[in-house]
């Protein structure tokens, strides 16, 4: 689950990290009081969007007085903002954060993520920060700086000194970094967090070390404990499709082909996508209906799937272990029923129950293509779909 940037940063200012004064906003008037109340003659507005590359996209912008805060809030409020993270359709502006502007000295890149291969906390760090970090990323990966934190040391002086020096961070500024790092290790395991970025993190021309982005990440299997954050959550800036899969425990995701997909158990969803990217198709959605799946929870899977309008086909395949394939088919021929199904539909199954399953689809009446295998499968959906079989 993704937090917006105001919200980051207010949990950044809870653990003691700093950040620039700033006021979120929901209209230009609010805009306007937002910078008149906190003061100076240099405000930051910026869309709230789940989305990076903001800057790119007209999302931040600097205002020089409390009117041009309110016209900028008033060009961005309502509209919807389209990065090269968030897709052609964009994300819609519900709310803008104003800050108070910065003096910037320098501008460098500090994250932790989860290292799933090393099975540690890693520390990427860069003195090449700023909007251009994922072309530093690509082109010249030597100057960015990475480290792992073991779980049972925890993060050491050493390791934040060496970071440190590798930013050319001077002695008050590397003392201000290391409390600043601790403060952010700490914040990333009590949040269950799978990603905390700053970008960029800043060293005023003053002299101080400032947050002046923030970026978090929760991960979405520990909510449970997170009750704080997971009420942080904003349903508009996640896919609808999925947000609907989640209400009702399927495990979806949008993709941007044209063959639907409906498989129980990920690893056999992921077989099915490769096979139909083998024949010439494109998977329109990753969709693993579980080990336990109903017939009304397959029905409603295949609502979900249907709203997508680019799906010319869907493809149905169900191994019947804990679930029955009877139980599987049932759901499918509920949901053809319940939906105007204006695609062809290929449905393969096997295990438990599995002729009773076929009857069923055999004597529905309904136009359901059978398959019987894998690979029959694969081929049929594709070339219902107007691929290469």
């Amino acid at each position: 689950m993704n937090l917006h940037e105001y919200q980051a940063k207010a949990l950044f200012a809870e653990y003691g990290i700093p950040v620039p004064q700033g006021r979120v906003a929901r209209t230009p008037q609010e805009a306007e009081a937002a910078a008149n109340a906190l003061g100076g003659n240099l405000w930051v507005v910026k869309a709230q969007v789940h989305a990076g590359g903001r800057g790119k996209a007209g999302g931040v912008k600097l205002a020089r007085s409390a009117a041009e805060v309110a016209k900028l809030a008033e060009g961005m409020l309502g509209k919807r903002l389209v990065t090269h993270q968030s897709g052609p359709e964009g994300l819609p502006v519900d709310c803008v954060y104003v800050e108070v502007g910065s003096n910037i000295a320098r501008e460098l890149y500090l994250s932790l993520l989860v290292d799933r291969s090393a099975e540690r906390v890693a520390i990427m760090a860069s003195a090449a920060g700023g909007m251009d970090i994922e072309e530093v990323a690509a082109k010249t990966p030597e100057k960015i700086l990475t480290l792992t934190i073991h779980p049972a040391a925890g993060l050491q002086d050493y390791q934040a000194r060496k970071l440190g020096f590798g930013l050319g961070l001077g002695a008050e500024q590397q003392k201000q970094f290391r409390d600043l790092l601790r403060k952010l290790v700490r914040l990333f395991h009590e949040c269950d967090a799978s990603l905390v970025e700053i970008n960029p993190l800043i060293v005023t021309t003053e002299g101080n070390v400032v947050a002046l982005d923030a970026k978090i990440n929760v991960e979405e299997n520990a909510l449970f404990r997170q009750p704080k954050l997971a009420a942080l959550r904003d349903p508009a800036q996640e896919d609808e499709k999925e947000r609907r899969a989640r209400e009702h425990d399927l495990n979806y995701v949008s993709l941007d082909g044209s063959i639907a997909c409906l498989v129980n158990g990920a690893g056999l969803a992921m077989a099915t996508m490769d096979l139909i990217k083998l024949h010439g198709g494109e998977p329109a959605n990753f969709l693993d209906v579980g080990g336990g799946a109903t017939a009304e929870r397959v029905a409603e899977a295949f609502k979900i799937i249907l709203t997508n309008p680019k799906v010319k086909a869907i493809l149905v395949n169900i191994f019947g272990g804990i679930v029955r394939c009877d139980v599987i088919a049932e759901g499918v021929l509920a949901a053809v029923r319940q939906v105007e199904v204006g695609v062809p539909v290929v449905v393969r199954l096997e295990g438990t129950n599995v002729e009773r399953g076929r009857q069923l689809l055999a004597e529905s009446g309904l136009s359901v293509v059978a398959a019987t295998g894998l690979k029959d499968a694969a081929s049929k959906v594709v070339a219902l779909a107007g691929g290469a079989a």
